[in-house]
């Protein structure tokens, strides 16, 4: 996928934008999904490691550069220890909310200020870059239902779809042996990631709202 600058909780914020869907149902408005993203990320890359179940940072001091993980980071650091899927929703709404911030500073995303009942100032978001969000919808529906194995998949484009998958963002047209590939080759990098994206994932299909609850496979 051609969106490298973009860190996984913002593409998983992004997949949630179906223009097709009301405000008020958009699941890009549920921040487990999002930080779910943020774990897997920061787990991708040596920052967060499993220790007993537990999401244990590895350095006291290392950090991204990217605001959101490096929120997140400081966030695990100074709370008490916390195993992966508590952490899918503790506190979740900081991240998602920081995620959405950040994508109307770089533009994907627009913030219009509206009133309610013509009184009560209030703030609606849009899409701001849809062509790019529907070239990355496509490409992760490539990802989840193509041709292509999953061992020729990137992890990271394995971790965004597998979690997108688990929260809805599809509907339940992708075969449960297809996800359960995706989110194994999401955790092939590193002895112990595995369990970690398992967990995450898990954690995220059972938020999903009843209506959207996963086919069992």
């Amino acid at each position: 996928m051609p969106h490298g600058p973009l860190s996984l909780p913002a593409r998983l914020c992004l997949l949630a934008w179906d223009a097709a869907r009301p405000a008020a149902d958009r699941t890009a408005l549920r921040p487990g999904p999002v930080r779910a993203g943020a774990l897997v990320e920061l787990a991708q890359r040596g920052l967060l490691t499993d220790v007993g179940g537990i999401a244990t940072p590895v350095d006291l001091d290392a950090n991204t550069g990217d605001p959101v993980l490096d929120g997140l980071l400081d966030l695990v650091r100074e709370s008490r220890p916390h195993a992966w899927r508590t952490w899918v929703t503790l506190r979740a709404r900081v991240t998602s909310d920081a995620v959405r911030e950040q994508l109307v500073a770089e533009g994907y995303l627009r913030a219009e200020k509206r009133r309610v009942l013509g009184v009560f100032p209030s703030v609606e978001y849009a899409l701001g870059r849809a062509p790019v969000v529907a070239a990355l919808r496509e490409e992760t529906r490539q990802v989840l239902q193509g041709p292509l194995p999953a061992a020729g998949i990137s992890e990271r484009d394995a971790a965004v779809a597998a979690l997108a998958a688990a929260a809805g963002l599809f509907g339940d047209g992708t075969p449960a042996h297809r996800t359960r590939a995706l989110t194994e080759r999401a955790g092939a990098a590193t002895r112990g990631l595995g369990s970690v994206v398992r967990e995450v994932t898990a954690a995220v299909t059972a938020g999903r709202p009843p209506h959207q609850a996963a086919a069992p496979g």
